[in-house]
């Protein structure tokens, strides 16, 4: 007669707890698999090492700034040729000694500026990377292409719509008691100060996103008050306009409200 074996003499208590050890050691694999991508892959540096990768980051990122600044001065005149389109019709003054110089070199820095983003830009994320998880990383790059595309969206919104819209107000108010002849110089602090802050606006799904990923505000909390982002908006369109014509505050208040509601959606898509 053969003895009875484990499985047979166990009671149901023992099965039970035996059941019960076998959840919690799978309930703890699946806990650790999730936590995987919270997992930061982190390269031992000491704070010598972190001020001089800073160094070496920024030192490049003003490398790209200024031989993107020099090579936009070299052809600084196509550039003023083109910011002069909206203004057709009306005549640019040099009203002091190297007013136009000035105003090139203006240009070619905010030009420099732009086209160096992508590079000063890559410089932040080379800095940052180590330090994020692997889930912000998959982040990193939707926010990083996004942002890209909503600024170069803000100037050209700005160039085609909030420009001559700026400008028509101005030219036709007072087009039978004055004749248009402008300030070069004025000229370009109105274009680049409205091209440069409508697509800083642009950024704000952006933001939205930020926030939501890191569960900071929900996309109900942010849709919840868009009574006073229509406020808010109205404002915005009046302190970043350099003009006072309400049809241009208008169109940045609307395209703000407009971009708001679109960060909403990517937040709940977020699941957020």
């Amino acid at each position: 007669m053969t003895a009875p074996s484990e499985l047979e003499t166990a009671t149901p208590l023992d099965i039970a707890l035996v059941d019960d050890t076998s959840d919690e050691l799978r309930d703890r694999s699946d806990t650790e698999t999730i936590a995987e991508e919270d997992i930061i892959d982190d390269v031992e540096m000491s704070l010598f090492d972190h001020l001089e990768e800073l160094r070496l980051r920024i030192f490049y990122a003003l490398i790209a700034i200024v031989v993107f600044v020099v090579g936009c001065f070299a052809f600084v005149k196509p550039i003023v040729q083109l910011l002069e389109v909206p203004a057709q019709g009306v005549k640019f003054l040099q009203l002091a000694p190297g007013e136009y110089f000035f105003v090139s070199i203006k240009v070619a820095g905010y030009s420099g500026l732009v086209l160096s983003a992508p590079f000063i830009l890559y410089q932040v994320i080379v800095f940052v990377l180590p330090g994020l998880s692997r889930k912000e990383k998959r982040f990193l790059a939707p926010v990083v292409f996004g942002s890209s595309i909503l600024f170069l969206a803000g100037l050209a919104f700005a160039y085609v719509a909030l420009i001559p819209a700026a400008l028509n107000f101005f030219i036709t108010y007072g087009e039978d008691v004055v004749e248009q002849a402008w300030s070069i110089d004025r000229y370009f602090e109105f274009v680049l100060l409205l091209m440069f802050s409508t697509g800083l606006a642009f950024q704000i799904p952006v933001v939205q996103a930020l926030l939501g990923f890191l569960g900071i505000v929900s996309s109900e909390t942010m849709l919840s008050g868009w009574k006073y982002v229509l406020l808010g908006a109205a404002i915005l369109g009046a302190v970043i306009t350099p003009s006072t014509d309400p049809l241009t505050q208008s169109l940045l208040g609307g395209a703000v409200l407009v971009l708001y509601l679109g960060g909403v959606g990517i937040v709940k898509l977020l699941g957020k």
